[in-house]
């Protein structure tokens, strides 16, 4: 049952009916709340509104773009590789004889930059304590300054750029004296005067 008292046909608290002929402009505008689809929050002036441009996209898709370059880079020197290795002879020495010992006896020279350093510290140090500091470091040196860990900017990690550098830059030293500055007995030389010795 109903709470809301009738008065004959009317219902009590209802708006009262306007008389169509002096009805104004306002009230043909005026919409039942439940009719309303929408509600009126605020005016924006056009000037106001951003417009956001989309630039075009020059990006490509890893598959099949970036893939079948890199596949057929492979193949094609998978197949130079193939007739290098047909068509020239490796320079391969004569058979070893462990009677003779060679003149120079050098690592690969990969690991000359660990010999070059045998020559100077104890094999503790050079062979072990050394590759082991340089790995670690290395591995450590993004924790260092975490102030601007998600910078791809060179300009932003002065100190891991610095660090890395100066790494690099003594490895790549030793490798150097050891492949052109070391002779026979492993000995100091002047490339120039002396020779080259070194083969890979």
């Amino acid at each position: 049952m109903s709470d809301e008292r009738r008065d004959g046909d009317q219902r009590v608290g209802a708006p009262l009916p306007v008389d169509s002929s002096r009805r104004t402009e306002i009230d043909k505008q005026r919409v039942p709340m439940a009719a309303r689809p929408y509600r009126l929050l605020a005016l924006v002036k056009q000037d106001a509104v951003v417009r956001v441009q989309k630039e075009p996209d020059d990006t490509v898709m890893t598959w099949p773009h970036l893939l079948t370059i890199e596949f057929l880079a492979a193949v094609a020197m998978s197949i130079f590789l193939l007739l290098l290795g047909l068509f020239i002879n490796a320079p391969l020495e004569e058979l070893a004889n462990p009677n003779v010992t060679p003149a120079v006896a050098k690592a690969p020279w990969y690991f000359l930059g660990l010999q070059e350093l045998l020559a100077y510290f104890h094999p503790t140090v050079a062979g072990a304590l050394t590759p082991i500091g340089v790995l670690v470091g290395s591995a450590l040196i993004p924790y260092l300054d975490r102030r601007n860990v998600h910078s791809t900017r060179p300009s932003d990690r002065k100190l891991e750029v610095t660090l890395f550098s100066i790494l690099w830059a003594l490895g790549l030293a030793v490798t150097f004296i050891g492949i052109f500055f070391r002779g026979p007995g492993y000995s100091f030389i002047l490339p120039w005067s002396n020779g080259f010795f070194f083969s890979l």
